[in-house]
Formats: structure tokens, C-alpha cells, sequence
């Protein structure tokens, strides 16, 4: 229910974009940070705002993202980092969605509880959780963090968010082990 396969291995791949003619970037300028709907990157603002102020071709970007992100499940949100350089190019890096809206789906809610201490908006199962660290580890900035890691980050967002999160299933609900040592 998250991303398909393909989208999740992809992970934060760089797209390079030199504007025609250029063959060298120069240093960098900017970096942008856009979270826009998966194929739907358009002229309008946020992004044509944003890439505009620095001069870059924004339907160069709109049609690589959205052909990018096309594999994606339909408005997901996708965070992308844009950088830019002086020569008018860029490039850009598509991270996966934030946790939140992984969480929002596996818990089935469409916000969050507006008093997380005390409200409990709905609940997550730990496997779910397990599945959305797995998937966040596949961007470029969280690679080298243990899966344990970005599992208790998640459980933390899942409790700031106001879901509980449930636990697996205890061992004794679990059928007895076979004689031949199969489960």
C-alpha cells in the first residue's frame, strides 16, 4: 500500500539537467526544497515560483519530474531538492514521502489526532512501521542509519501524530513448532 517496488529501490536517485550549450554547472547558488504531488509539477506556484527567482527552465523540470515520479501512486506527495547553479542548470534528487503520509495510509486516517498526548487518532501495526523505515532507508541522507533506528524515529512520529502503535502478535496466539522443526 505504500510505493510499488520499482519507486522504493529507486530511492533518492540524482536527475542532472544542463541547460542546452552549457557544458560546465559552476558552483551552486541555490537549493530548493519543493514537496510536490507525484506527476503533477506545474508552471504554477509553488515550483514555478521557486525555480523562476533563479532563472531556471521550469518546464524542463515539470516534464522530468513528472515523468520521474509517473511510476507513483497518484498525488502522493514527493519531496524533491533542487539545486541550482550559476550557469542556469540544475539537478535534482527525489526523496521517498514524508512518514506522515506513510502513516496516515497504513493507519487509514486522513489527519492526525489534534491533541496527540491524550487523543489516539488510530493505530499502526510495529510491521507497518518496520515497512516504512525499510522504505525511508532508501533515501540518500538515511542510508548509513540502522533500520533499528529509523524504526523507533517512525514509532516516535506515529506517537507525535497521535496513533498508537500495536504490537506483534504475542508468541503463546502463535501455532505450537512440528515435530520436524518446521513451522
Amino acid at each position: 500500500f505504500f510505493l510499488n517496488s520499482r519507486c522504493a529501490a529507486q530511492g533518492s536517485q540524482p536527475v542532472a539537467r544542463t541547460a542546452p550549450g552549457m557544458a560546465s554547472k559552476g558552483a551552486a547558488v541555490a537549493t530548493i526544497r519543493l514537496v510536490i504531488p507525484a506527476g503533477k509539477a506545474t508552471p504554477q506556484p509553488p515550483v514555478g515560483s521557486a525555480l523562476g527567482q533563479r532563472g531556471l527552465n521550469i518546464m524542463s523540470f515539470c516534464k522530468e519530474f513528472n515523468d520521474k515520479t509517473s511510476e507513483y501512486a497518484a498525488l502522493v506527495p514527493v519531496p524533491v531538492v533542487i539545486t541550482a547553479y550559476k550557469d542556469r542548470s540544475f539537478t535534482f534528487i527525489i526523496k521517498t514521502p514524508p512518514v506522515s503520509y506513510f502513516l496516515k495510509k497504513a493507519a487509514g486516517i486522513t489527519a492526525g489526532s489534534s491533541n496527540p498526548g491524550t487523543e489516539i487518532a488510530g493505530e499502526v501495526s510495529l510491521h507497518a512501521v518496520y515497512e516504512i523505515a525499510k522504505v525511508k532507508q532508501t533515501d540518500q541522507g538515511l542510508a548509513h542509519i540502522s533500520l533499528e533506528s529509523l524504526t523507533k524515529s517512525v514509532m516516535g512520529t506515529a506517537r507525535s501524530m497521535g496513533l498508537r502503535v500495536r504490537p506483534p502478535a504475542a508468541p503463546s496466539a502463535l501455532p505450537p513448532p512440528t515435530s520436524d522443526g518446521a513451522p
